[in-house]
C-alpha cells in the first residue's frame, strides 16, 4: 500500500503585505505613483482652462447681446464641461491614490507589530530562562541572615558605647545644687584670683587631691609651666 505524501511544511516565506521587496509591494508602489502622476497631469490641464475661461468672460462681460456673444458662450460651456469633467476625473485619482496610501500604511503598522511580536516573544523566553534560575526560597532566607547580623551589630555597637564612670542615676538636681554650691562659696572667698595665688589649688579642690601626690609642686616650677 503506497504511504500518502508527507504534507508540505509551512511556508516561512514573508507575505506580501509585510515584505516591502516582495513583486506584488512593489507594484501597489508604482500604481501609486503613476496616480499621482495623472493627478498632477490633470492639475495642468484644468489650469489651462481655468485661464480660457476667465478670458471668455472678460470678452463677454465687454461685448453685447448678439449673435457673436453667443457663439462665445456656447464656447466657453463647453470648456467648462471639459473641465467638469477633468475634476470628476482628478476627484477618483487622488481617491485611488488615498486607498493606495491607507493600504500601505496598514501593510507598515502590520510590519511593524509582527516585528514587536517577535520581540516580545524572544523577551518572555529570555525571561522565563533567567528567572528559573532564581530561587525565591534562598533569597527569603539571606534576607533573614542579613536582618540577625544586623540586630547583632546594634548589640555590638550599643555594648561598645556603655559608659563606666558616669552613673546613669545622677540627679540633675543635686548637679545643680551642688553647683550654685560651688558658686557660693567662690564669692565668699573673694574669687578664685584674689584668694589664691599663682599655683595655689583652689578651696573646694583641696580636699580631694589624690593620694598619689605626696606634696604640692614649688612655687618656680608653676610659674615655670604657667609662662
Amino acid at each position: 500500500m503506497p504511504k500518502p505524501p508527507a504534507p508540505n511544511p509551512p511556508s516561512t516565506a514573508p507575505s506580501p503585505t509585510s515584505d516591502p521587496s516582495h513583486p506584488s509591494h512593489k507594484t501597489g508602489t508604482n500604481i501609486q505613483k503613476q496616480t499621482d502622476s495623472h493627478v498632477e497631469g490633470i492639475d495642468v490641464k484644468l489650469a489651462k482652462l481655468n485661464a480660457e475661461l476667465t478670458t471668455y468672460q472678460q470678452r463677454m462681460s465687454k461685448m453685447r447681446d448678439g449673435p457673436g456673444k453667443t457663439a462665445l458662450k456656447q464656447k466657453a460651456l463647453k470648456i467648462l464641461q471639459r473641465r467638469k469633467m477633468y475634476e470628476g476625473q482628478r476627484d477618483q485619482l487622488e481617491q485611488q491614490s488615498w486607498n493606495m496610501e491607507q493600504a500601505s500604511m496598514m501593510t507598515d503598522n502590520l510590519k511593524n507589530v509582527m516585528t514587536t511580536v517577535d520581540v516580545m516573544k524572544d523577551t518572555n523566553k529570555t525571561l522565563r530562562k533567567q528567572y528559573g534560575k532564581v530561587n525565591i526560597d534562598k533569597i527569603e532566607r539571606m534576607q533573614d541572615e542579613m536582618q540577625d547580623l544586623m540586630e547583632v551589630g546594634n548589640d555590638i555597637q550599643e555594648s561598645m558605647s556603655r559608659s563606666y564612670d558616669v552613673p546613669e542615676d545622677v540627679d540633675e538636681a543635686e548637679l545643680d545644687a551642688e553647683l550654685e554650691a560651688l558658686g557660693e562659696e567662690a564669692v565668699m572667698e573673694g574669687g578664685f584670683g584674689q584668694s589664691m595665688g599663682v599655683g595655689e589649688m583652689p578651696g573646694f579642690m583641696q580636699d580631694e587631691v589624690p593620694s598619689f601626690i605626696d606634696e604640692p609642686p614649688e612655687g618656680g616650677k608653676v610659674k615655670e609651666a604657667a609662662g
